[in-house]
């Protein structure tokens, strides 16, 4: 990265409100996305203070980063350029010359390996070179996820007009040295397939399917199932964050020139806010000790979904979840789980919290020396309560 920065303006709010982000302009030369997040941010203010109960309710209760540029620097070779003699890679890649959505840690392959052999299925470990690998505006993304406890997530793309959501990479990459193209779910797939019509259908014409000479039912595609793509975005989301992410292809022209922006405006406004509200749906709630302190790091677990997520710093957590019946259970090193079932509706997100209990630890009982006396260390195995011994989250 040279010297542009990464610019994050987030709506203030509460511990217990989901945090929600758009990512704009990853690729330098799709400008139409950070077009959109700049027109975005403008109306969500202007909205507010005009007291429209629908945007004021949306920023009372939700926390939104928008980021409307993560590659400036590819950016800045793109608009050089210009819309009308701009190449179709002209300023894709970063000033190292590098594919920003290439360039996240390769989680994909670690899961599945993980998923064999019944190990973590979410917060997958980063691999220990993994900083040596990452450009700086990767770098700078990572750590900014990684210090909020996002929920619900797009990026924006220009080059077709489609909701894609993960896996972007499937497992069986290569065929025959052909490359295949296979539809990759996740364990939350119905959930991932109900945001993506979110957008498609509340956008003016993504949802009819045919867009830029490609078909795709809804206007929805699994990101593998149209082509397997590898260290992405989305996928790094979903496997290393509790954020649910999706990356929307908007335009087929990567570089519309200005007189189409209020057109596209238009056709996006409605869809850019109505996926917001979708993160309120599901579960929510606080997960706690006995004495009503937060507890950071909760696993929380979903019966029939095998993939779990955390509780945030001060012990709040937010499950995205369809409606329907749901057991869900929370437990945390050094406390009994607690599981309770619970529906969740159309509407508004369920309110479940959790308060867990220590658990106790009982020393063995103390063994008298019969014969040779023998010291007392020797006999006795010290304890650890397993509360002190608290490991770093996965």
């Amino acid at each position: 990265m040279q010297s542009l920065p990464l610019f994050i303006p987030g709506a203030m709010a509460s511990p217990v409100e989901p945090e929600f982000k758009y990512v704009g302009n990853m690729h330098g030369n799709e400008v139409l996305g950070r077009e959109l997040l700049l027109q975005l941010s403008e109306f969500l203010c202007e909205e507010y203070r005009r007291g429209n109960e629908r945007i004021t309710r949306l920023i009372h209760d939700t926390r939104i980063h928008i980021m409307p540029s993560m590659n400036p620097d590819g950016y800045e070779v793109a608009a050089k350029q210009g819309p009308d003699s701009n190449g179709y890679l002209t300023g894709r890649n970063n000033a190292n010359g590098v594919d920003l959505n290439r360039n996240f840690p390769d989680l994909n392959t670690l899961m599945y390996y993980s998923r064999e052999i019944s190990g973590p299925n979410h917060h997958i470990p980063l691999p220990d070179n993994w900083k040596s690998q990452v450009e700086p505006e990767t770098l700078a993304v990572i750590q900014w996820i990684s210090s909020y406890n996002f929920v619900l997530s797009a990026n924006l793309h220009g080059g077709a007009v489609v909701a894609n959501y993960p896996y972007d990479k499937s497992q069986d990459q290569r065929v025959r040295s052909h490359r295949r193209t296979v539809n990759t779910p996740t364990p939350d797939d119905k959930l991932f397939q109900k945001l993506a019509k979110t957008y498609s259908y509340a956008h003016s014409w993504m949802h009819r399917g045919w867009n830029c000479g490609d078909y795709f039912a809804d206007g929805i595609t699994n990101g593998a199932s149209w082509y397997s793509l590898s260290k992405g975005m989305q996928d790094f989301n979903y496997l290393y964050t509790n954020c649910f992410e999706i990356t929307l292809e908007l335009s087929c022209n990567k570089f519309p020139p200005e007189e189409d922006l209020e057109r596209q405006w238009m056709a996006n406004r409605e869809a850019l806010v109505a996926f917001i509200e979708e993160v309120h749906q599901g579960i929510k709630g606080m997960v706690s000790d006995e004495n009503n302190n937060g507890i950071a790091g909760a696993v929380i677990s979903v019966q029939g979904i095998s993939h779990d997520i955390t509780s945030g710093d001060m012990g709040d957590y937010f499950r995205l979840l369809l409606p329907g019946s749901y057991t869900v259970t929370a437990s945390a090193e050094g406390y009994q789980p607690l599981t309770v079932t619970t529906t969740v509706g159309p509407a508004a997100p369920s309110l479940v919290h959790f308060q867990l209990k220590q658990e106790v630890v009982r020393k063995p009982a103390e063994r008298k020396a019969s014969g040779t006396r023998m010291n007392n260390k020797a006999l006795q195995k010290k304890v650890v309560p397993r509360a002190t011994r608290r490991g770093t989250q996965r």
